[in-house]
């Protein structure tokens, strides 16, 4: 992107503040992972109930990042809910209906499946907690779903998948 993306305008707030207002009335604690110069990300999440946690290396890929997040979840933590800082436009009814067959289904992951592709977010119980932490790259957390599809509720949703922002041309489309 040539600048930090996830503090782009999108109707007068920072995509980050996008995705963790639409984040926080599902979970009971919102951490947030950020780079070590994340000044710019607090203040753009100014108010809201964040808890930040540092990763050291953001350079290394997505994984790291989510194995950062895992790492600083409270040991009586149930689940986890990974969403993504760079798309804005989640329907908060996707976010329902994952948590919702999460709860329902009793398999440790629960993903939406957008016509036909698996995305973000996706709900991970405590007993994958390990397998995140140990992530690393930027496969990200795809690579603990693809491991046993067994252990995989996925949730139809009928709906593209909602674009995120990787490129100038993404963020072009979205505004």
């Amino acid at each position: 992107m040539g600048r930090p993306k996830l503090l782009l305008p999108l109707d007068g707030k920072p995509l980050v503040r996008w995705s963790a207002e639409a984040l926080a009335p599902f979970v009971d604690a919102l951490f947030v992972v950020t780079p070590p110069a994340d000044r710019e990300l607090r203040a753009a999440l100014a108010g809201l109930p964040v808890r930040f946690v540092v990763n050291p290396r953001p350079e290394d890929g997505q994984g790291t990042s989510i194995a950062a997040g895992a790492a600083a979840l409270p040991p009586d933590t149930e689940a986890v809910v990974i969403a993504l800082g760079d798309q804005p436009r989640m329907p908060a009814h996707v976010v329902a209906e994952v948590l919702a067959a999460f709860r329902r289904e009793g398999q440790p992951i629960a993903a939406p499946v957008f016509a036909g592709t698996q995305g973000t977010p996706v709900v991970f119980a405590a007993s994958m907690f390990d397998e995140l932490r140990a992530l690393a790259g930027d496969e990200g957390a795809r690579v603990v779903v693809r491991r046993d599809p067994a252990r995989v509720a996925r949730v139809p949703i009928d709906m593209p998948m909602p674009p995120d922002v990787d490129t100038p041309e993404d963020y072009a489309r979205l505004v």
